[in-house]
């Protein structure tokens, strides 16, 4: 049986820190997001608002939804990242065990997934 290739710890540090960095910022982002919700308006007045205005509303409530759901994506997604830095298997492909490619983590460092597996995934 192969061993499965690991990082050295020292390595892995800096990718920790930085994911953990990210995770914040998105955390922050979430909540601002959250404050620009016209249905977290506690004075929102449905009885006398335009037909347009609640349009609007709807329109901009719907678009946040969306913006929240990828963020808490992205954040579900770096949780993950971090937990294989701390096991020691960041950079690995958690499918198919081989080493994602450098150049897919540093343009997605929460990846856990190898470009190949990520396709097939999606499939």
């Amino acid at each position: 049986m192969s061993k499965i290739t690991e990082f050295p710890k020292n390595l892995l540090r800096p990718v920790g820190i930085f994911l953990t960095q990210k995770l914040k910022s998105l955390r922050i982002n979430r909540k601002r997001i959250a404050s620009d919700d016209p249905f977290n308006n506690k004075t929102r007045d449905l009885e006398s608002a335009a037909i347009d205005t609640e349009a609007e509303e709807q329109f901009e409530h719907a678009r946040i939804v969306a913006i929240k759901r990828e963020l808490n994506e992205k954040a579900k997604q770096i949780k993950k990242a971090l937990v294989r830095v701390k096991e020691g298997k960041y950079g690995i492909c958690e499918n198919c065990l081989k080493m994602i490619d450098t150049d897919r983590l540093a343009i997605y460092p929460e990846a856990t997934l190898c470009a190949s597996c990520s396709k097939k995934k999606e499939k």
